[in-house]
């Protein structure tokens, strides 16, 4: 498959890659920015790499199995947001950089995504995750016209003490 970018009135979201470093590490390193994420945050600068690599690696196939994404502001990575294939849906998430929140960039990177993937990819089926606590992630999901349709038990958020609740959001256009 070939790489594309998307553009929104705001934003420029472009496939994520290795260039992006410094960048990622910003937000992927930083505990706030990361506390209910499973797999964040980072430990090492090697660690994102290895992430980067493994996301450049996966935009070079024909078929890949997810796309991570860079978003851009103003030409400054500030996040990033992506789709994974599970069998019929596209289980979207995004970061954004701490520095940036509460301006709408998470939902306007996630809704062109979404959008773009419906119309040029036939998606019609889209799920979401997000730890219980992450009120500002369920919003989101709500805002992007998704439904709640399960509370799936138990998760280990990478930073946290103890296990936690996580809810799941489905869209189907």
């Amino acid at each position: 498959m070939r790489r594309f970018e998307i553009q929104t009135d705001r934003l420029l979201i472009k496939p994520l890659g290795p260039e992006y470093l410094d960048s990622t590490n910003e937000y992927a390193m930083n505990l706030e920015n990361t506390k209910y994420m499973m797999y964040l945050p980072n430990d090492s600068s090697d660690e994102t790499m290895m992430f980067l690599n493994n996301v450049e690696i996966e935009w070079s196939k024909e078929e890949p199995t997810f796309y991570e994404f860079a978003v851009i502001f103003k030409k400054k990575h500030i996040g990033g947001v992506s789709v994974y294939i599970e069998d019929d849906a596209g289980e979207i998430g995004w970061i954004i950089n701490r520095k940036y929140w509460r301006k709408g960039f998470a939902y306007e990177a996630s809704k062109a995504l979404i959008d773009y993937f419906a119309k040029n990819l036939g998606f019609t089926h889209f799920t979401a995750h997000c730890d219980t606590e992450n009120t500002a992630s369920f919003k989101l999901m709500e805002k992007l016209g998704m439904v709640r349709t399960g509370e799936n038990g138990i998760r280990k958020n990478r930073s946290a003490q103890k296990e936690s609740s996580e809810y799941q959001y489905e869209l189907k256009l």
